[in-house]
């Protein structure tokens, strides 16, 4: 599609509300482009499903989510902070039921007929975060940011530090909250007027309106929801649109009433999910279970209709489009560099493989936009953009040269940093969207340049903070695998192997060394001693013979498995490589990370509240955590020592023992 086709894709869609099909939106693109396209169906219905910009109903028929949403029902909960202050923060709460390209503080809200009227609210940003989470936590600050021209300053004056105070547009409720005599616990019904536009219309339902049995049918709705977002998206790419495909999956139920709000629904009422770490993003997830890694580049946005160009790019692991091309063109007119081959070797390493025959389409096209360029460009007007494009260029070069080296390396994978190609394809995706923001002739305003650079600076120090993960995995694995031999060299003819632990829907982990001879029997005892979980709960291995050996599982071609400890806690047990063992080598745990939650906590999404509110909550949610949790309890704490004497007292000397 050209770029006038897509525009009238997106605007169809902003505007259609009943059910469509291909043909339809074929029919209005042509009326706003004539041009011939014999493809245009096809890749019509390839941007809906890469996207995601549209709900299928089967029978070759959508629904667009205003379609999907407008005139539906949602439940907003004012906090008591809110009702005492006489305001009411729109934030993360009306997803998915406006339009995602308005922010928050363009919403409207309407009370019997009238427009509420808007304020501001003075605060340290950290107080205001809880209430845009739902975009994902990572993302409150720059929400925040975004609200007003002020805060943006505030925030780019130092890119690792929080403002000290921020102002928000807030609600107006000090009349409403008085003459509806709202309290805390009573709710507003909510309903799109409006989606496209932002504008809602609030009711007040009392805290006990509605029967408790009625809420359950929504909350297994909802529950259900989120499964089949999960099966449809897998972790999707964003928190939004998670929470888009919940409440579709979630059926009419989930988008009627009575109902809950959807940040005391998941923070509070479920326990079948939770947010988890995706890279260095956060989203929704079973609770206590991993989002499984990916094991390639693909990029945070795919391009659904690629040209030839694209498609070359992508097959050589550069998901990008012809405007980060371009992009890198402009910026070898900044460096004053026109050598074809440096420039195709920032966009496509070396190490990536490319071929004659593609290298040379990728040349013409090149040197077809060098040549258009040249005319007009003005290195005096590019001052501005000039330095933060090469430098997010060398990064995204760095990211993809990385990425393809890891890819034709002979490393096991299970050795790499938790979700390594996320991170990476993460920064890609990051970098080459503010490429293509860069790829234009018309300076942005200072703010917007200054909060490029900022993003610049976060995303270079994440990628060299993954490469030293990755650094320190690769020797690691070299030290372990040199040859052959290691796997027959281990102390009394016996082999040892490397294994790591992981608690489930945490960021702890252990690393261990231990025979290969080592029985599930054993390993339950260790797994229970490393975490200080000595209390008798049972531990259940998915296995259907727990006196199997590690060495038994790596014959049978198993290199990860599970176990339950009690009913709420899951460990994932991934088998690493053969370890060369000393003829002293005792059994120890030779790296890790976090501090095991204490056993009588129930299950990792209460222990991620815990956490949530030990870092970002309140004095008194702090301090009744810290009783929970031991006043001295770090949750990045992680002592070696402590671990391997934990173990000692297992497993004794260590010495080649079975633990059959």
């Amino acid at each position: 599609m050209t770029i006038n086709q897509e525009d009238a894709l997106y605007d169809f869609l902003e505007n259609v509300t009943e059910p469509f099909t291909l043909e339809d939106i074929s029919a209005f693109i042509r009326m706003v482009e004539a041009k011939r396209n014999g493809r245009l169906a096809a890749e019509i219905a390839s941007f809906m499903d890469t996207r995601r910009m549209a709900f299928p109903l089967g029978g070759k028929r959508w629904i667009s989510r205003r379609g999907a949403f407008e005139h539906q029902r949602f439940v907003i909960k004012p906090t008591r902070l809110e009702i005492a202050n006489g305001i009411f923060i729109p934030g993360h709460r009306c997803i998915p039921f406006a339009n995602p390209v308005l922010l928050p503080q363009e919403y409207r809200f309407q009370w019997k007929g009238a427009e509420i009227s808007s304020t501001t609210t003075e605060s340290p940003p950290e107080d205001f975060y809880p209430f845009y989470t739902l975009f994902g936590e990572e993302y409150a600050p720059q929400y925040v940011a975004r609200d007003n021209p002020e805060n943006e300053q505030a925030f780019n004056s130092d890119p690792f530090e929080d403002p000290p105070e921020v102002s928000i547009h807030t609600l107006d409720m000090r009349n409403i909250y008085r003459e509806s005599s709202f309290v805390p616990g009573d709710l507003f019904s909510v309903s799109t007027l409006d989606w496209k536009e932002g504008i809602f219309i609030l009711e007040r339902v009392e805290a006990k309106a509605w029967a408790k049995e009625d809420l359950e049918s929504w909350i297994s709705a909802a529950e259900e929801g989120f499964k089949g977002s999960f099966a449809y998206l897998g972790p999707g790419s964003s928190t939004e649109e998670q929470i888009a495909y919940a409440y579709w999956f979630g059926g009419e139920r989930m988008r009627s009433l009575p109902a809950l709000a959807m940040e005391e629904f998941l923070y509070e009422v479920t326990d079948s999910i939770e947010t988890v770490p995706y890279g260095i993003e956060t989203r929704f997830w079973y609770a206590g279970k991993e989002i499984p890694d990916r094991k390639d580049l693909e990029g945070v946005r795919s391009l659904p209709d690629r040209t030839v160009i694209e498609e070359i790019l992508y097959r050589r692991g550069a998901p990008i489009s012809e405007y980060v091309v371009q992009s890198f063109v402009r910026d070898a007119l900044f460096r004053g560099d026109g050598d074809l081959d440096q420039v195709i070797a920032r966009i496509i390493p070396p190490s990536a493989g490319l071929n004659g025959r593609d290298r040379g389409y990728l040349a013409d096209y090149i040197l077809e936009v060098f040549r258009e360029f040249e005319e007009t460009y003005s290195a005096f007007a590019d001052a501005g953009m000039g330095p933060i494009r090469q430098r997010v260029a060398e990064l995204h070069t760095a990211v993809v040269e990385l990425a393809a080296k890891l890819q034709k390396s002979d490393m096991d994978p299970s050795w790499l940093p938790r979700h390594t190609f996320v991170v990476l394809s993460q920064i890609q995706g990051h970098a080459a969207s503010v490429l293509e923001d860069l790829d234009t002739d018309e300076d942005p305003p200072r703010s917007e340049l200054e909060a490029m650079d900022n993003s610049v600076d976060s995303m270079i120090e994440t990628y060299e903070d993954i490469k030293d993960l990755i650094d320190e995995a690769l020797a690691g694995f070299r030290r372990t695998n040199i040859s052959l031999f290691k796997k027959n060299g281990a102390a009394g003819g016996t082999s040892w192997r490397i294994i790591q632990i992981s608690l489930g829907g945490t960021d702890i982990w252990r690393r261990l060394v231990l025979p290969d001879s080592y029985a599930l029997t054993g390993l339950a005892q260790l797994i229970q001693s490393m975490f200080n979980w000595n209390g008798g709960e049972k531990v259940r291995f998915e296995l259907d013979d727990d006196a199997l050996s590690i060495g038994d599982l790596s014959r049978r071609g198993t290199s990860e498995f599970t176990c339950e400890i009690g009913a709420k806690w899951t460990v994932k047990i991934m088998i690493l490589s053969w370890y060369q063992a000393k003829p002293d080598e005792r059994i120890s745990c030779v790296a890790g990370a976090g501090a095991p939650p204490p056993r009588f906590i129930d299950g990792p999404l209460r222990f991620r509240r815990f956490i949530s509110a030990l870092e970002r909550g309140s004095d008194g949610e702090r301090r009744l955590v810290q009783k929970e949790l031991g006043r001295d309890y770090d949750p990045e704490g992680f002592d070696i020592d402590s671990c391997n004497r934990a173990i000692f007292g297992v497993t004794g000397s260590g010495y080649g023992k079975s633990g059959t």
